[in-house]
């Protein structure tokens, strides 16, 4: 793959995930560098589900909304910041992105929920596991497979930290990468998609939450702690324009751990919680919203009202989100209460005020009406000799609404117009939510805008590659002038086609007489090896300088990968381990869990995890496997586990 011309793509996350599979499928190849040691990004802790309007799931459901109703939600939310044009393409692709990941990756999307500020019910979800999870593992095994199978595809480079974009001084294209990986400084050429997140969980020297939203940098974020903006900086750096940066989206229910309630990084309560009937309650018991508000007004009205705050949830709600109730209460984030009283008794409340709120909540069900604007109720009513479960909820940093100007193509744009060369996917895109997300938006904005600038990038580079071939050295063009050229009966083209499959050399002989019914044509399979590269002209998207280090170099460095690997630990299937022995290690500085019979030394694996090291800890020296499970497919094990 080294010397083919390819389309970098910075950013395992499900928009870097969707652009890849996007320039796959027209035809191109691509690189992903992730500067973690797995893909998925924040996409993997997405809870409520993907929107879609007039998708064939809510048409079978007889779910009555509309693109145009999607729209008209969509702007409201985004009020004064609104730009039409950006606002169009995620709600009118919404449906065909839907669609693509349940038919071509099969990703069960069957169940239908209405979030906050929905009109109607239009997030999309499975009926297992969380749905950012199922959506991003599956696009990166879908990815991983293609990799291996066809290397001259698709490439993954993990833990290989992007500092800089490259660009040609003269036109201010962007042609590249420098990337920092095993501790060498390398490069990558080619045209660049950018999709590296937002910075909901910057406090670097050089926060963008501290320079933005120096008000809010307190509080604690739902991110992954390398959410850090690194994407629109690098942007910034080469004249990129930035745009609604101070728009954070301060979510209102991040999950308070009682045994840490001061905790920087928080687990976030899903909205989907609200959107089957939990309600949100104050330290009286009373409620103080409408729950499936915009986010920024349920976040105000906590600001005016006393806490703790509680979502409580009753059995017939909590029934629909099982697999959410089940995670959260294996975690300690949420408690289940036998009956109302009990849980009076845990707000230290008479039980006789907190049924008096619940009989005001009923009568607003019956006469649907309330005085917060509520229109919809769905899994009422509340009593007090029913079951309850219930989380302390807090606001949170969750999403930032600001990044890179882009255009409706996905182009990053400057003052003059686009940068040529560099896309943007995700998060990072500023605009396209306008003043505040809608819940459901941001698994959207990624897959939609991660196949838009798949395809856009995929002309760019097609674009770029016809204008180095039409543009061949004028030397070049003299010496072949200078050669005389017999004219044969008919003409002989070869064409190498990389669509799908093994590469593929097509012969087509096209007679000088234009009669077409004497075309003729060969195809064949060819197993490509390293010594048919070709070397392509100085200036072409894929040609690469040889700077960094020589053969002998390169024999010296794989020696060394392969030795400090075989360091690393491996699996050890003969030992049995007590669960006392395993109890014993519980510690940040040695901790063991044990997932579906396997005792899994995590120690060194903690800094490393997605979900931050505090999800492992939390079952340290513990028997991990419900919970694992809720989340995870079961073969990740076998693919990623640290040391058995």
């Amino acid at each position: 793959m080294e010397n083919r011309p390819k389309i970098i793509v910075v950013g395992g996350g499900l928009a870097g995930l969707s652009a890849a599979h996007t320039v796959l499928e027209r035809g191109a190849s691509v690189i992903v560098l992730e500067k973690n040691a797995f893909l998925g990004g924040n996409s993997t802790k997405a809870t409520s589900g993907i929107n879609g309007a007039l998708t064939k799931t809510q048409i079978k459901l007889g779910i009555m909304d509309s693109v145009d109703a999607f729209y008209k939600d969509s702007a409201d939310s985004a009020k004064h910041l609104l730009i039409p044009e950006l606002t169009k393409v995620l709600t009118w692709e919404s449906a065909s992105a839907v669609e693509w990941l349940s038919e071509k990756f099969k990703i069960d999307l069957s169940l239908v929920s209405r979030l906050g500020g929905h009109t109607f019910p239009r997030t999309h979800r499975g009926s297992e596991r969380f749905p950012g999870m199922t959506i991003t593992y599956t696009l990166l095994e879908a990815l991983e497979n293609i990799a291996k199978t066809q290397p001259y595809r698709a490439k993954i480079l993990k833990k290989a930290n992007v500092r800089r974009l490259l660009k040609n001084e003269e036109t201010g294209a962007v042609i590249g990468v420098e990337f920092e990986m095993n501790g060498e400084t390398l490069q990558e050429f080619g045209p660049v998609i950018i999709a590296t997140g937002g910075f909901a969980a910057d406090f670097t020297e050089n926060s963008l939450i501290k320079a933005y939203r120096p008000d809010i940098y307190h509080l604690p974020s739902t991110n992954a702690q390398t959410t850090t903006g690194d994407g629109i900086k690098m942007a910034r750096d080469i004249g990129a324009e930035l745009i609604h940066m101070d728009m954070v989206q301060v979510h209102p229910t991040g999950l308070v751990d009682p045994r840490d309630p001061d905790a920087k990084w928080k687990f976030l309560a899903a909205e989907a919680l609200r959107g089957v009937g939990g309600i949100l309650i104050d330290r009286h018991g009373k409620r103080f919203c409408n729950e499936l508000g915009y986010r920024d007004y349920v976040t105000d009205r906590m600001w005016n009202s006393k806490g703790p705050f509680r979502l409580v949830l009753n059995s017939k709600a909590a029934k629909e989100l099982v697999w959410h109730v089940k995670h959260y209460m294996g975690r300690g984030l949420m408690k289940k209460f036998k009956n109302g009283a009990e849980l009076a008794a845990e707000m230290n409340i008479e039980p006789e005020k907190l049924e008096k709120q619940f009989n005001k909540y009923n009568r607003n069900i019956e006469t649907k009406t309330d005085k917060f604007g509520k229109k919809f109720f769905p899994n009422g009513p509340f009593v007090m000799d029913d079951e309850y479960y219930v989380a302390i909820v807090c606001p949170v940093l969750h999403f930032t609404m600001g990044g890179v100007k882009i255009s409706p193509q996905a182009e990053v744009l400057n003052k003059e117009g686009p940068i040529p060369g560099l896309f943007a996917a995700g998060e990072l895109c500023g605009g396209v939510h306008g003043a505040n997300r809608l819940g459901g938006s941001s698994l959207l904005a990624c897959v939609v805008f991660g196949r838009v600038s798949g395809a856009t990038a995929s002309s760019y580079l097609l674009n770029d590659i016809s204008n180095t071939i039409s543009n061949l050295p004028k030397e070049a063009e003299k010496e072949a002038e200078k050669e005389p050229v017999e004219v044969q009966p008919s003409m002989k083209i070869t064409l190498e086609l990389y669509g799908t499959g093994e590469p593929v050399t097509t012969e087509v002989k096209v007679p000088l007489n234009g009669q077409s019914n004497a075309i003729e044509t060969t195809t064949t399979k060819r197993t490509e090896t390293s010594n048919e590269a070709k070397t392509l002209p100085k200036g072409h998207p894929g040609h690469i300088p040889i700077t960094k280090k020589d053969k002998k170099e390169e024999g010296e460095t794989k020696k060394d990968t392969n030795k400090a690997s075989s360091n690393e630990p491996k699996p050890n299937r003969d030992r049995l381990i007590s669960v006392e022995e395993v109890s014993k290690h519980n510690t940040e500085d040695d901790c063991w869990v044990i997932i579906n019979g396997n005792v899994l030394n995590m120690t060194h694996f903690l800094n490393e995890h997605p979900g931050g090291k505090n999800a492992i800890l939390l079952y340290a020296g513990k028997d991990a496997s419900n919970e694992f499970n809720m989340i995870h497919q079961f073969d990740v094990i076998e693919k990623y586990a640290p040391g058995k």
